[in-house]
């Protein structure tokens, strides 16, 4: 199997674990009782669960966008490229990164890394309509 394909499947599982801390996060603010119910009235979290909420969004905001490339590349013949293998490697490594330092509070470093990811699609994409 292609390394994209595996990079493309460590992404899911990152995505899972963001998921999984954020909810956590937010349930240790949030009682256990507002989060089985309908969740009429909002119940707004803070801190450290509000970032991980956030950094789990910007995950949902930019996966859709990798899987398309990576899949479309695999579709196309094109992965195993320098800008393919490469790509992945710089947007898996950078959303692997992102949510923990969000979580941190570390405002410039987590948007270096974050474009660096952004860097790592935009490789997928050059290398797909080449």
């Amino acid at each position: 199997m292609a390394i994209e394909l595996k990079l493309l499947g460590v992404a899911v599982i990152i995505g899972l674990v963001q998921l999984l801390w954020a909810a956590a996060a937010a349930r240790g603010q949030q009682d256990l009782k507002w989060a089985a119910g309908p969740r009429d009235t909002p119940m707004p979290i803070s801190g450290s669960a509000a970032r991980l909420h956030r950094a789990f969004w910007n995950f949902v905001e930019t996966f859709p966008f990798f899987a398309a490339a990576v899949l479309a590349a695999a579709a196309a013949e094109k992965l195993g490229s320098d800008l393919t293998v490469w790509g992945s490697i710089l947007y898996v490594a950078g959303r692997a990164l992102y949510a923990p330092l969000y979580a941190a509070g570390i405002p410039m470093l987590r948007s270096v890394v974050w474009f660096a990811s952004l860097i790592g699609l935009v490789m997928i994409l050059v290398a797909l309509l080449r």
